[in-house]
């Protein structure tokens, strides 16, 4: 049985923000507005770990009418489904967290008779009526592009049949983006993922080819194809963070003065020491972070777009009330099916035994997938069950924490507070009239809860 931490510092955090002093409930990610006296005391208790701190909130002893009440579910039908068509690349990038898409081992691309009968698994678990998305990984899904474009096919035919709304997902570097390939995925509902890592200087540096060359000049020519008649249904790009990247804001400011949707960030943390995000590192990147993030919320309250979706995403969880305890939907309603059929918890996890969820042939484990979910609850995990953003975190990617264990958690519980700061910020301003600044539906009660 799953035991909740009940201590008041896993469970509250106080914080201030320019309009004044607030207080985060982690169970259901509920914010209110507390006055300074009561921020002074709530802070004193919370150092002193004391159990008065509920009485004070006019609680008795521990939280009660919990969202989250540490019961592990049951693995659910999958909904979402990547296929690794092709595990090989034609870029070397340094940090690559799958080996070129090898993840250890020889290239290997995905016959259609692999991937039929992935699609054919996905149908045949869903719930009636479900929407479902297929996505496209590699290596370089592009490789493959006849298998992804009979795929895509078969799917849509087959999801009209039964009822089922099916969308894509592919994530490409747009090195060998054709105008075909741009036809099929504006043809069909993609949203396409672009590893774009910033100018060109920086993006050659981290994204060669395997010939040493930069690929930045082939990656826009592919971009342009994609938005040179019509658009994918969504077009983000995906920078990862090294130790060699450098200040942040620039290679933002580039990224989202090209035609994407959204453009967002990703730290290296399972990479090669020379890459990788370490210890000494996350006091920089989150400085850097929340630069960015203050320059969205500027742009933000001024009415124009700047689209980082790192931050717009927290807003949208924090704004929705967001409390969860799992990072993602890995190994429950996501997996991830390799070239040869095996099916493994996400597609950082491909051919790594520890995360292997089932095969085509014999069917899913269901019960490696609920061990998966039972090792991974934040209020199991430690330190994870004592810690105020556990329900917002998630507790960290399972691959990430697999190879380095959590290195990162004061960076992201600084980011957090940072969020929570913005949002409230966000929140006010919409009091004030600019209901634009976020979604119609925020529920304010008594002009104190924000969430």
């Amino acid at each position: 049985m799953i035991v909740i931490d009940s201590t008041a510092r896993a469970n509250l955090k106080v914080f201030e923000s320019r309009l004044g002093h607030h207080l985060f409930v982690a169970d259901g990610s509920r914010i209110f507005d507390i006055e300074q006296a009561v921020a002074e005391t709530l802070t004193a208790m919370l150092d002193e770990e004391s159990s008065a701190v509920w009485q004070r909130l006019g609680l008795a002893g521990s939280p009660v009418g919990r969202w989250i009440d540490g019961r592990v579910p049951l693995p659910p039908p999958p909904r979402s489904l990547s296929l690794n068509v092709a595990q090989t690349c034609n870029l070397g990038c340094g940090y690559c967290y799958a080996d070129g898409g090898k993840f250890g081992g020889a290239p290997r691309m995905m016959d259609y008779a692999v991937a039929k009968n992935a699609v054919d698994l996905l149908f045949d678990g869903a719930d009636a009526g479900t929407d479902l998305v297929i996505g496209f990984m590699g290596g370089e899904p592009l490789i493959a592009r006849t298998l992804m474009a009979n795929v895509a096919k078969y799917a849509t035919r087959r999801g009209a049949v039964l009822g089922h709304d099916v969308r894509f997902s592919v994530t490409t570097n747009g090195t060998l983006l054709t105008d075909d390939d741009a036809e099929l995925l504006c043809a069909y509902p993609f949203a396409v993922q672009m590893s774009l890592d910033g100018p060109s200087l920086l993006h050659d540096a981290q994204r060669p080819a395997k010939s040493g060359r930069g690929s930045y000049e082939q990656a826009m020519r592919g971009l342009e194809r994609l938005t040179r008649h019509q658009r994918p249904r969504q077009l983000t790009a995906r920078a990862t963070i090294t130790r060699q990247t450098g200040e942040l804001l620039p290679v933002l400011d580039h990224l989202i003065g090209l035609p994407f949707d959204d453009v967002g960030f990703a730290l290296a943390i399972a990479a090669p020491p020379e890459y990788a995000i370490g210890p000494n590192d996350f006091p920089r990147v989150l400085e850097d972070m929340v630069r960015c993030g203050r320059k969205s919320l500027s742009e933000m309250r001024s009415g124009r777009t700047y689209p980082f979706s790192n931050f717009l995403t927290a807003m949208e969880q924090i704004h929705r009330g967001t409390h969860r305890p799992y990072p993602c939907g890995a190994g429950a309603a996501y997996l991830s099916v390799n070239a040869q059929g095996r099916v493994y918890a996400c597609h950082r996890t491909v051919d790594d035994r520890s995360f292997a969820m089932g095969d085509l042939k014999a069917g899913l484990d269901h019960a490696a997938r609920r061990r998966l979910l039972e090792h991974n609850n934040v209020d199991r995990a430690e330190p994870c069950r004592s810690c105020w953003a556990r329900y917002l975190c998630g507790g960290g990617c399972y691959h990430e924490v697999a190879k380095r264990g959590r290195p990162g958690c004061d960076y992201i519980r600084g980011w957090l507070e940072f969020c929570l700061q913005a949002y409230v910020e966000l929140s006010t301003a919409k009091l004030q009239g600019h209901a634009n600044l976020i979604p119609s539906t925020t529920r304010i009660i008594s002009g104190t809860h924000h969430v």
